[in-house]
């Protein structure tokens, strides 16, 4: 039942962060809402997907969906950082995102390693 909860918590803290983030995105100026805002966008809705599809996937096949979306949320995190630097989002909201991808992170990290001692 634990490895359920995690499942689960991982799934809701990306779906979360999207509800939060994707009206910052959709506020960008136009040159970086349709370059840099549109791949975070996509970033986003990718990594809930696959971590929603790894959740009903059988445990011995897991390792396959989930190791590229560490990939995944290492890139929403240097193009977050990206924001930051064009001064396009706040200190204060580039923390708070660049916190809770740590988490999912984590959480993620932490459902991949259970399922490699699977094995």
């Amino acid at each position: 039942m634990k490895n359920t909860h995690k499942e689960l918590s991982v799934i809701q803290k990306t779906y979360d962060l999207i509800l939060w983030y994707i009206p910052i995105i959709n506020r960008l100026p136009r040159d970086h809402k349709f370059a840099l805002g549109d791949r975070i966008t996509s970033g986003l809705y990718d990594l809930l997907e696959h971590l929603i599809v790894a959740r009903y996937t059988p445990k011995n096949q897991k390792g396959a969906l989930l190791n590229p979306l560490n990939h995944r949320v290492e890139k929403l995190r240097y193009q977050t950082r990206l924001l930051l630097d064009f001064q396009l989002i706040n200190h204060k909201r580039y923390e708070f995102v660049a916190k809770q991808l740590h988490i999912i992170g984590g959480e993620l990290g932490a459902w991949l390693r259970n399922n490699q001692n699977f094995r």
